[in-house]
């Protein structure tokens, strides 16, 4: 191989291949010039002629045509192994959707541990209420707050829920002061509604037989994070998720209104993506990486609200309601 000019050889067939040495010469960024004596040096190189001319088009002779077949072969495989790495290169990222509350106040603040585990790998995440047509769309997997169940993709459950009455410390005080019993202290309660969770508060009433005369929502917000800020500062009672607010529970930023009131537990958070998705290695990673994080959420969860005194219930399909699967 050292004594072959692989630059005129490559020159040589561009030339071959277009059937003119301007051609060749605009596909490869050179001048004309440079082209034609290229040729000349391979052809001095091999000692035979390579093309003959007809009118302004070059033509190969037998030996030239005997060595375009081989090079251009051998170009050619080069060229789509450059292709294939290039795409292996941009392959090497990982895009996530997930909906806007559980993006921002679970997968937030735990993605980067997995991003510097996996360093050579880019991950975008879209928080977003917007449904993922996999068929268009370039995302490896939605982490989605639902019921399950979406046909013709894998769905795994990665992550229960578990929805009570919480409020601040300070905001308890004062309805602790109006009356011991917590379903009268309901009834002077400003109410906060997460209009777009599984379970809602007219739900909840109705499952503690708790009857408010005048059911109204002095605040309604569509983002779970929003109604949680607002029971955090004082605003009134939001019936949310304890796992979407753990950090201000184990502060004790917020508080369960009263244990006697049971948790009510079921899966809402799914990985869901086409099944060959999960052929990917950082998509498989990436998801048992998750199934983890999960299981020690859920367990501290758990925990916080045993040692407030709480006790838990599974929640029937029948008493909540299907939301769109960006809702959270």
């Amino acid at each position: 191989m050292r004594d072959i000019n692989l630059k005129a050889t490559e020159y040589f067939e561009a030339v071959a291949r277009l059937g003119t040495v301007t051609k060749a010469a605009q596909e490869l960024g050179v001048s004309p010039s440079a082209v034609s004596q290229q040729l000349s040096a391979l052809e001095a190189q091999f000692g035979v002629k390579l093309f003959r001319r007809e009118k302004r088009r070059l033509i190969l002779t037998l030996d030239g045509d005997r060595l375009f077949q081989t090079t251009t072969q051998a170009f050619g495989a080069l060229r789509n192994a450059r292709s294939a790495i290039g795409r292996q290169r941009d392959m090497r990222s990982l895009t996530i959707r997930v909906s806007p509350s559980f993006g921002v106040r679970w997968l937030g603040p735990r993605i980067a541990t997995f991003a510097a585990d996996n360093p050579d790998w880019n991950i975008r995440i879209d928080a977003t209420p917007d449904f993922t047509a996999f068929e268009t769309e370039a995302v490896d997997l939605d982490l989605r707050y639902g019921l399950g169940g979406w046909a013709g993709l894998t769905v795994e459950p990665i992550l229960n829920d578990m929805a009570l009455p919480m409020c601040s410390p300070d905001y308890l005080k004062k309805l602790t002061a109006i009356s011991p019993d917590p379903a009268e202290q309901l009834r002077h309660a400003r109410l906060i509604d997460s209009v777009k969770t599984i379970y809602r508060w007219d739900i909840w009433l109705a499952a503690n037989r708790i009857d408010l005369p005048d059911l109204s929502y002095p605040f309604r917000f569509d983002r779970s994070s929003m109604s949680v800020e607002m029971a955090k500062q004082g605003g009134g009672v939001a019936l949310d998720s304890a796992v979407l607010c753990l950090g201000e529970l184990e502060r004790g930023e917020l508080v369960p209104l009263a244990p006697t009131f049971p948790v009510i537990s079921f899966d809402a958070y799914w990985i869901v993506c086409p099944p060959r998705h999960l052929n990917r290695r950082i998509v498989k990673r990436f998801s048992d990486w998750v199934m983890q994080e999960a299981r020690q959420t859920e367990a501290r969860t758990r925990d916080v609200l045993e040692d407030a005194g709480c006790q838990f219930r599974p929640g029937e399909v029948s008493e909540m309601k299907e939301v769109t699967p960006w809702s959270l």
